[in-house]
């Protein structure tokens, strides 16, 4: 058995690749990145072939004025360059997996060599994540920044792909079901949650004695912060803290002017006078353990994500989670031991849990100590590998490939 994978970004694709090394059957790794950085995760330059032209084109436009990519997304013409040069690297194996919306030119040669090709949707099916993102933006009063939907022809290309892929790869049951609101038959899935690396996300002593929710990752109302500003706001907790890290998106503008969010500036934030909400931006992925660690609770709203996987971060680091439906965080918490689960939009469940946890501090220790124990024996990258591995091997053997 041999994979070979097609990836515009690293995210979990990298991670397999890792896995695919250690089983000793990835055959190529088609993506974007020089192959200094490929390296970096234990791929040899043999195996990498790097398309990075797609690099330079995206982080260039990023540089271009405000106005110009206001009236254009080139996401579709990225994609589409990436996936044609990436389909002239295919090499021949048993199976493709890659990118969704990357991927229709490539697995469409890989079918005439004879592959089964997988695509990889970390997210809810297209329609869906397009349908409840309009639904949302249409609910807050706004206009959706074009950057911020899926691109029409985006949508186009991922439903060819679901339609011509043997398989496609889904890490939740939220995804998964998406896939199979849209008719997708569930033989068709491979559901897989990702891993984390809990050798890098590890707890450290908490060194104060403030009750802190935090949340990591873009502040946009796709991942609900807007209704975990409200909550916590509304909750009005003594000796307790809000913490925010991630981008700024600016439809979250209004919300932080709102409810009195303070902006801090992450190298000061140990030193600097706190106030109940704040949010500190961007910080490396290096640092997050050392806030996750400070803190008491998760909170993940997210209107969709496919798995969020700051959540298992956070548990590695023995913090339990409270998460939407609409997280991939029913994979990873086990109900009222982990964590809890609640429906999107729901402030009062939101609240309803943060107080509970507020007033019941030994239980949320103790649920601290579950999620880091659910996390280190059953959601590590190893777990991951083997159980893809498993599935791929099964597929081979449902096609006759072996």
């Amino acid at each position: 058995m041999k994979i070979t994978i097609s990836t515009i970004g690293k995210f979990q694709l990298f991670h397999l690749a890792q896995q695919l090394m250690k089983h000793k059957v990835l055959a190529r790794l088609i993506n974007s990145y020089p192959k200094f950085e490929t390296t970096r995760y234990g791929i040899p330059r043999n195996l990498a072939r790097s398309i990075v032209s797609k690099e330079v084109i995206q982080r260039s436009w990023t540089h271009l004025p405000s106005f110009v990519r206001s009236v254009y997304n080139p996401t579709f013409a990225i994609h589409e360059f990436f996936d044609i040069l990436a389909s002239r690297s295919l090499v021949e194996s048993g199976i493709l997996t890659g990118t969704s919306s990357t991927l229709l030119h490539t697995l469409r040669r890989a079918k005439k060599m004879g592959m089964i090709t997988i695509v990889e949707r970390a997210s809810a099916h297209i329609a869906y994540q397009d349908r409840i993102l309009k639904d949302e933006y249409k609910r807050q009063g706004a206009i959706p920044p074009r950057i911020q939907l899926p691109h029409p022809k985006i949508i186009e290309k991922e439903l060819m792909e679901y339609e011509e892929a043997d398989y496609i790869s889904v890490p939740s049951f939220f995804a998964e079901r998406t896939f199979l609101e849209y008719g997708v038959p569930k033989e068709k899935i491979i559901h897989i949650p990702y891993g984390v690396d809990i050798e890098e996300f590890q707890q450290t002593p908490k060194t104060d004695d403030t009750f802190r929710v935090i949340f990591a990752g873009g502040m946009s109302f796709q991942k609900g912060v807007h209704y975990l500003i409200r909550a916590f706001h509304e909750l009005h907790l003594p000796h307790a803290e809000l913490l925010l890290i991630g981008s700024m998106h600016k439809e979250m503008e209004s919300f932080f002017d709102r409810y009195g969010v303070v902006r801090l500036n992450p190298k000061l934030y140990e030193t600097s006078k706190k106030e109940r909400i704040n949010y500190i931006g961007h910080v490396p992925q290096t640092e997050l353990p050392k806030y996750y660690s400070q803190s008491s609770v998760f909170a993940m709203l997210s209107i969709q994500d496919g798995f969020g996987l700051v959540q298992a971060q956070a548990m590695a680091c023995g913090v339990p989670v409270i998460a939407s439906t609409n997280t991939g965080g029913e994979d990873l918490i086990r109900e009222g031991k982990d964590g809890f689960i609640i429906g999107i939009r729901d402030v009062d469940s939101v609240k309803e849990k943060i107080n509970f946890l507020y007033e019941h501090r030994d239980v949320c220790t103790e649920m601290g100590r579950s999620a880091k124990e659910r996390i280190s024996s059953g959601f590590t990258w190893d777990d991951y590998g083997d159980r893809i591995v498993a599935e791929y091997n099964r597929v081979l053997k449902e096609k006759g490939k072996i």
